[in-house]
């Protein structure tokens, strides 16, 4: 059997994202379908605009940071695909920054290229960066700030996040998790957080009783009275202050145009337009009036709730937290579209060495449900897309397959997954908490 390594799997990813931005460069020349994204010439727009001394905003439907469009200047001068390379360079990134965060965890080298080539040789994921899709870029943020935290560098934690929140909202169901992790009983002045290796992952019954201290009244008390420590303040006004300054940066140069379209846009956003969410169709019949506050609780509550469970259910866990979170998120979000899936799948390489699922029983099964009730969504989206048929019911029977068909993925998900904390609780917290113990 031949080995790859890692070097020559980045090789490989790399000559396939080339030919891939070069080819499509020949079928946006010469076919009716565009290879592109759309969103890719969004960005280009808006980068022309800043190249020129404008408002980014002037572009219609640009909903992003000015960081994108800054970033995609040098496509008016140096070559219009320069975006593209910049997000194909951010999606190899993910893939070395998935090595290197398994590795850290003591994961066989074997299972670590196994893991990369996941995210590198999936075709969902090679097709992002190359047709124009900023998501690699994100991506790449999120795992360096789980690298971050894993080596005890907070404040680069800290200050990524600010970032990536600001670049992109969604990471913000990141932040409890977060906090939670910056426990005293890990984080030591002076020392690293020690980790816990993944050959000593627990067993079914050690994951049960783990998860059982999780929500024992007395941990859920220690954790509110040791809520305020300093760690978790600095965390928190490093972030803050960076996403707040660049905010008020932007406001500066933008004014209400930036406010609106790269923040307020996507908090109360209501797409009437097709999507693999459950909400569409409601909000495509009630688009010409404003939702009550009792339907955009409906809709909003679920989401909180599901949230809630796994985070302090698996808070410890992070990348696995992480990962579960996003799914629900996606799943549950009142728009979903085929980008978002990306999100999580950065983060599904991270989990796989802990999971009991086999590919060949349970694990082809969630690949074979999620892929059909996908593509049975798709077959309704085209015959209304590009045939014009009224099948807007069947769709949204079809969406509400698809989050049926993400429900029994991700009970299976965490059902078969080994629970393991990323952190050795700190020996000198070890000793006070059994000192606390005797004395009671």
């Amino acid at each position: 059997m031949v080995t790859v390594n890692l070097k020559w799997l980045l090789i490989l990813s790399a000559f396939l994202r080339v030919f891939l931005i070069i080819y499509g460069e020949w079928q946006d020349t010469h076919m009716e379908v565009r290879y592109t994204d759309v969103d890719y010439l969004v960005f280009s727009d808006a980068a022309a605009l800043v190249a020129a001394g404008k408002s980014p905003y002037q572009r219609s439907t640009y909903r992003y940071s000015p960081l994108i469009a800054f970033l995609l200047v040098p496509n008016s001068f140096i070559h219009p695909s320069w975006g593209k390379f910049i997000f194909s360079s951010s999606d190899l990134l993910v893939g070395f920054l998935i090595n290197a965060i398994l590795k850290l965890r003591g994961v066989p080298e074997k299972l670590c290229t196994y893991s990369v080539m996941v995210w590198l040789l999936n075709p969902f994921t090679f097709t992002i960066g190359t047709r124009g899709n900023c998501e690699p870029i994100i991506c790449a943020i999120i795992l360096w700030i789980i690298l971050c935290l894993m080596k005890g560098r907070l404040v680069q934690a800290a200050f990524w996040y600010g970032l990536v929140v600001h670049i992109r909202i969604y990471p913000i169901i990141y932040a409890l998790p977060i906090i939670l992790v910056l426990d005293p009983l890990f984080f030591q002045y002076g020392t690293k957080p020690a980790l816990v290796n993944w050959s000593s992952r627990k067993s079914k019954s050690q994951q049960t009783s783990s998860c059982k201290k999780l929500i024992d009244p007395c941990c859920i008390c220690n954790f509110l009275t040791s809520l305020f420590t300093w760690r978790r303040i600095m965390f928190g006004l490093i972030s803050g202050a960076l996403f707040f300054l660049l905010t008020g940066l932007f406001f500066f140069l933008y004014g209400w145009d930036f406010l609106h379209e790269a923040l307020l846009y996507h908090l109360t956003r209501a797409d009437p337009r097709h999507n693999f969410s459950i909400y569409f169709y409601h909000i495509y019949l009630h688009y010409e009036h404003e939702l009550s506050n009792l339907e955009k609780l409906v809709s909003f509550l679920p989401q909180i709730i599901v949230q809630l469970v796994l985070v302090f259910r698996f808070a410890q866990d992070f990348p696995f937290c992480f990962f579960v979170q996003t799914v629900a998120f996606v799943a549950f979000n009142k728009v979903m579209t085929a980008q978002y899936f990306v999100w999580f799948f950065c983060l599904l390489p991270l989990i796989l060495p802990w999971t009991n699922m086999k590919l060949g029983g349970k694990g082809l099964v969630c690949i074979l449900v999620w892929m059909a009730a996908q593509g049975h969504w798709l077959l309704w989206g085209y015959l209304l897309e590009f045939k014009g048929k009224n099948v807007f019911l069947q769709l949204w029977v079809a969406g509400l397959l698809f989050l049926a068909a993400n429900t029994f993925v991700l009970i299976n998900i965490i059902q078969q997954h080994t629970y393991s904390p990323i952190f050795q609780v700190h020996q000198s917290s070890r000793a006070t908490s059994k000192k606390h113990v005797k004395q009671r």
